[in-house]
């Protein structure tokens, strides 16, 4: 596929620099733009093919986390937040924990009921 990508890019630009062959008076300021026009065209080009590549396993994976939608959303109701967790820990035996984060302490008010800063 990559193959295809540069060929194209060079066919693309092998006209371009064929009907431009006499050399052409001032700074030259055409030949640069002319030369990024054909840049980002290969860009396009390049992008282009890209996508129609990864388009069948961007539809496969959203089908695929479809499907795992509600066991997802199942796990989010029984976890909550999850701040509430420590960072996981992983045992010699292989075994993985997720501890609960003990509950913080509720801030003491100071007189009047306001918090002190």
């Amino acid at each position: 596929m990559r193959s295809l990508i540069v060929a194209v890019m060079i066919a693309a630009a092998l006209p371009a620099a064929a009907q431009d062959t006499a050399p052409r008076a001032g700074d030259g300021s055409g030949d640069m733009a002319e030369g990024i026009d054909l840049l980002g065209e290969g860009a396009r080009l390049l992008l282009r093919g890209l996508m129609a590549e990864m388009e069948p396993a961007l539809r496969e994976f959203g089908a695929d986390l479809a499907a795992l939608r509600p066991m997802l959303e199942d796990l989010a109701r029984m976890i909550g937040d999850v701040r509430n967790y420590q960072a996981p820990e992983m045992l010699p035996n292989g075994d993985i924990i997720i501890r609960r984060r003990p509950p913080e302490p509720a801030p003491e008010a100071g007189e009047g009921g306001q918090i002190d800063l």
